[in-house]
This record gives C-alpha cells, structure tokens and sequence, in this order.
C-alpha cells in the first residue's frame, strides 16, 4: 500500500514537472519574422509577419482562426497550408487561395484589412493589384 502512494506521488510530481517544462517551451518558441505564403500561380507572397504581430499588433486569431470540428488545430497557431491546400481536401472546404481572398482579389482576410488601411491612409497593397504581393521570385 506505501508503495502505491509513493508512486502515486511521484506521478503526480512528474506531471506537474512536465507540465512547466512544456509550458516553459510554449512561451519561448518564437514566430518567424517573414513567411512567405507559396503555391499561388503568380508566385508566392512574402508576409512580413512581425510587420502585422508586433509593429501593428495585430492579434493572433485574427489570421489563425479557431479549430473547426472537422480538422482540429495541432498546434495553438499552425499554418494556413497545414489544413487549406491548393484544392479544398476533405474534410476542409476552403481551398489556400479562398483562405486568403476571392477569385477576384477584391474580398477577402488580407483585401479586406488592406482596404481598411488604405481607407484610413495608411500604406497597404491595393486589392486588385495582384503584384504588389505575388512575386514569382518568392519561392
């Protein structure tokens, strides 16, 4: 019986140890200062990602929306293309392309906080000017 809880506290210890180790992890990954969003035919865009986070603070979710039922999140802010790839694959609906913005470019997450900046008169790319992003040199 004395053995029995000893090792009941020991497992209890340990996963107290654990849980501070991860959370420890957790807190000192870092996000990368660029990414650079490929697979689009006009080429790949270069996302300054500490221009967005930190200069704008612009929160997390606002890009990395919450788990959906049908692919649930495998880390706290994943990427995009870890669910959404070139064509919709099942269970996800929304292909890579639509997780960005419509067909048309003129709507969309990006468009759409693009046209609020531009609108407030701040520099962003113009919806509609497909270049000002897609650049066939990021790869």
């Amino acid at each position: 019986m004395r053995n029995i809880h000893r090792l009941i506290i020991v497992v209890v210890v340990m996963a107290f140890v654990l849980a501070g180790f991860s959370a420890t992890f957790a807190q000192e990954k870092k996000a990368p200062d660029t990414v650079v969003l490929k697979g689009a035919p006009m080429g790949g865009v270069k996302f300054n990602h500490k221009a967005h986070a930190v200069d704008q603070k612009i929160k997390c979710d606002t890009c990395h929306h919450a788990s959906k039922p049908e692919k649930p999140l495998t880390s706290p802010q994943q990427a995009c293309t870890d669910c959404h790839t070139k064509t919709a694959t099942p269970p996800m609906k929304t292909k890579l392309q639509a997780a960005f913005h419509n067909p048309t470019a003129q709507a969309g997450l990006c468009i759409d906080c693009h046209k609020e900046e531009i609108a407030k008169g701040k520099k962003a790319p113009a919806p509609g000017k497909c270049a000002e992003c897609h650049k066939k040199e990021n790869v």
